[in-house]
């Protein structure tokens, strides 16, 4: 059982027997060295205790606290640093994407500019909805060749969501914004820009 290091992340990953596992943490024995790791419910139900096990690591390093993360899969360390990386999403809320989806549902979802899936997800808001799908669509359909052409989603698309924001800050009512939007649509098609689906929706 062996404890390997990485000059950027300090753990690149964790090597050794998987004593406990609950839903939000694991404890790998390496060496007579009890490591505590926090964990999604994926990774949570691919552990089995006793095993040999094999974690990608991620050390958040704070004044009050070192806290160690424990993925199974490369891919969805990777997807977590990039949930961390957008602003106003901390580790607690990407562990509660990570819990809530598969890797790759999240970045379909995100690819798509899918706000309705991202929104259902506990603690998501529009506003940050609309932060992960601007600061990691672009980066997830370039890694991710087979999402590269996939199309934005027709149920909540991220620019009738941003129109519907601008007509309620010009005045009009939730009720009256959204219906209007959603005749503009069936009108116009989905693919209309933010600036489109105003004028259109103003004209209603």
């Amino acid at each position: 059982m062996r404890l390997y290091l990485s000059q950027n992340t300090m753990f690149a990953y964790i090597e050794g027997t998987l004593i406990q596992k609950e839903a939000t943490f694991a404890i790998l024995d390496v060496q007579g060295v009890g490591y505590h790791l926090r964990i999604s419910l994926p990774t949570f139900s691919a552990l089995e205790v006793g095993k040999k096990t094999k974690l990608y690591t991620h050390l958040q390093v704070r004044e009050d606290a070192h806290t160690l993360f424990g993925f199974t899969h490369l891919t969805e360390k990777k997807l977590f640093l990039d949930l961390v990386s957008v602003s106003g999403v901390g580790t607690n809320t990407a562990m509660i994407i990570l819990s809530s989806m598969t890797a790759k549902e999240i970045q379909e979802a995100i690819a798509s500019e899918n706000l309705k899936v991202i929104q259902g997800i506990k603690g998501i808001g529009l506003k940050t909805a609309q932060r992960l799908i601007l600061e990691l669509k672009d980066k997830i359909k370039k890694e991710n060749t087979e999402l590269g052409n996939i199309a934005p989603a027709h149920t909540g698309s991220l620019a009738k969501a941003e129109a519907l924001q601008a007509l309620l800050a010009l005045g009009l009512s939730k009720v009256l914004a959204e219906k209007n939007l959603e005749t503009v649509a069936k009108k116009h098609g989905e693919s209309l820009t933010v600036e489109e689906y105003i004028k259109h929706a103003l004209r209603t």
